[in-house]
């Protein structure tokens, strides 16, 4: 039998990398970036176009590297941050492994220029494919330039898998920020297609996050630090009244490293609780310092999950940290849970003398066991088209009694969920919420030109803030929110401005929409949507449409019946859900038989 094992090619090798390491246009954002502040860079900047798919540049006044250093940094596993396998324990730099430029260079055009301080001319630097095709001297700044461009380009199959443009900058934009709020010491820029994202000049670890999150971000900011034998702890949370329903800025650093981990999270969720609504998260940024050997970070190719040597003790230590700084800066509640403070004595009150006693007026021909049927508590009211029978909850059937009314409309709510009317053939069952969903969606979608909303202008323009990546975000779906009407008549540095909105949307619904727009672009929702305008349509009904639990006037239960049966698609909901169901006059009789 031959051999059929073999090596693989260096160049294939190389690619299969690649695959583990880069993933996306940020990937290579995040080796780039910590190669560079490797570098003892002081002043770091990012150039991006067409979401990285085009060009990454990153751009440092660090130590720079010799020829020879210039060509090897390219080679599989060559590093100078390890020389033995006991380094692995005492890893103090970001890249270790040798595998970022390799991998980089397998997948990619990439040109290095750089330069050591002592040399007077620096060294530049071709690859394509693995391949150094020009090796040359350059005159260039003290300090490392690389060019990444045409990602993937010769692995089509993996470029056709990157997603839109709006989504792959999200991802380099939460790079960038994970990095600079690593370390606020550092001067960072980044821009995008030529157009400034960030400039965040050296700063404290409170300036950078108010500078990354905007300046309202700094009023919500509660202190954290703690000194132990384990860890020393620094940082801030987010004031519980400001957690939101979605997964915003959580950050934990563990020696100047962004990680990941549920299981610290928890910690701080469980920090908060009774502070936050259910379905709320904390936000916080928390920087961990522990000793190196401590930790395993080698135990993915993105570095980003760390396993600790006493990750129970550490879990201990957050979460009565973070407790103990809410009670201390006065925002978790010390006292009584249940009180009602409208009950307190107000305070102008508290020590003077009664002056007069208020008067008792008695109602003298009060009967508590005078009660007419109808007054009756725990009744549940089961409606049908001409009468209805009432009936207690928790009474026999002996004490069943019947009501005969004469109804004038068509149509009954049942537990303000359902919408119950009559047909020829039987009764049709009508949710109330999806029903409304299909009707909006119909309405919107035949409106999606200006021409064919009904626009109201706002007489004082609404301002709402936002922080930088989510700005970044929102300029990049403009267009398709102004087909729908959404006037946004400025962006500012921290928030836009809405000079207008269709009349089918509430004003006081806008913060809830841009929430549920921004966070269904973070996390790459809804694929089954074939445009991005039809997403965003989806996510203004699913804010404005009626809710269950909402009580409706008979006028408006027929109107939302008749609206719904002269859409095009009335047994479907925009999300795929059953809109109402049917029972005919034979699904009763066999209820008894």
């Amino acid at each position: 039998m031959p051999d059929i094992i073999q090596l693989l090619p260096d160049h294939v090798a190389n690619q299969i990398a690649a695959g583990e390491v880069v993933q996306r246009p940020a990937s290579v954002v995040k080796e780039l970036l910590e190669n560079a502040i490797d570098a003892k860079a002081t002043d770091i900047k990012l150039l991006v176009k067409d979401a990285g798919k085009a060009l990454i540049q990153v751009m440092d006044n660090g130590s720079g590297m010799s020829a020879t250093d210039a060509r090897l940094c390219f080679e599989r596993h060559a590093t100078s941050k390890i020389k033995s396998a006991d380094d692995l324990f005492n890893i103090h730099t970001k890249g270790f492994r040798g595998e970022a430029l390799a991998s980089i260079a397998a997948i990619a055009h990439v040109e290095l220029k750089t330069r050591i301080e002592a040399d007077e001319l620096g060294t530049f630097i071709l690859i394509e494919g693995s391949e150094i095709t020009e090796q040359s001297f350059v005159n260039t700044p003290k300090g490392t330039s690389i060019s990444v461009k045409n990602l993937f380009y010769n692995i089509p199959a993996r470029r056709n898998f990157l997603k839109s443009t709006t989504v792959e900058i999200r991802h380099i934009i939460d790079e960038f920020i994970r990095v600079a709020l690593a370390h606020s010491s550092i001067s960072f820029s980044m821009y995008h297609n030529d157009q400034e994202v960030y400039h965040l000049p050296s700063a404290n670890l409170r300036q950078r996050i108010v500078a990354l999150f905007g300046s309202k971000t700094n009023e919500k900011l509660v202190p954290i630090t703690e000194n132990t034998d384990i860890l020393n702890l620094i940082g801030f949370v987010i004031k519980p009244e400001f957690a939101k329903k979605k997964r915003g800025e959580q950050f934990f650093f563990v020696n100047n490293r962004f990680i990941k981990s549920s299981y610290l999270n928890h910690a701080i969720t469980s920090a908060f609780e009774g502070l936050i609504a259910d379905g709320c998260l904390p936000s916080f940024y928390l920087y961990l310092e522990v000793p190196p050997q401590s930790i395993d970070i080698n135990i993915h190719p993105t570095k980003t999950e760390i396993k600790f040597d006493n990750d129970q003790s550490i879990y201990a230590i957050l979460r009565s940290t973070v407790k103990h700084s809410l009670g201390q800066f006065n925002i978790a509640p010390l006292l009584d849970f249940e009180r009602d403070a409208s009950l307190d004595t107000p305070y102008q009150f508290k020590n003077k003398p009664i002056s007069k006693e208020p008067p008792i007026e008695v109602d003298r021909n009060f009967n508590p066991f005078k009660e007419t049927l109808s007054s009756k508590p725990n009744r549940i009211e089961i409606k049908e088209h001409l009468n209805f029978i009432s009936f207690e909850s928790e009474i026999s059937q002996q004490e069943l009694a019947i009501e005969e009314v004469v109804t004038k409309h068509k149509t009954f709510q049942l537990q303000s969920k359902y919408i119950l009317s009559s047909i020829k053939s039987g009764i049709v069952l009508i949710n109330q919420q999806y029903a409304h969903e299909r009707i909006l969606y119909e309405e919107l979608f035949k409106s999606t030109s200006l021409s064919n909303l009904t626009i109201q202008k706002l007489l004082i323009p609404l301002k709402i803030n936002f922080n930088t990546p989510d700005l970044a975000l929102l300029k990049s779906i403009t267009n398709e929110i102004s087909q729908l009407g959404i006037e946004i008549a400025e962006f500012t540095k921290d928030s836009i401005v809405i000079s207008g909105i269709p009349v089918l949307i509430d004003e006081n619904k806008l913060n809830s929409i841009f929430d549920s727009l921004i966070h269904a672009f973070q996390n790459e929702i809804p694929t089954d949507s074939y445009s991005t305008t039809d997403l965003i349509i989806k996510i203004i009904l699913k804010n404005i449409s009626i809710k269950t639990g909402s009580k409706l006037t008979e006028k408006e239960q027929d109107e939302l019946v008749n609206h719904l049966f002269d859409c095009k698609e009335p047994s479907i909901s925009p999300f795929g859900k059953k809109t109402f169901v049917t029972l005919s006059l034979n699904d009763f009789d066999s209820f008894f038989n």
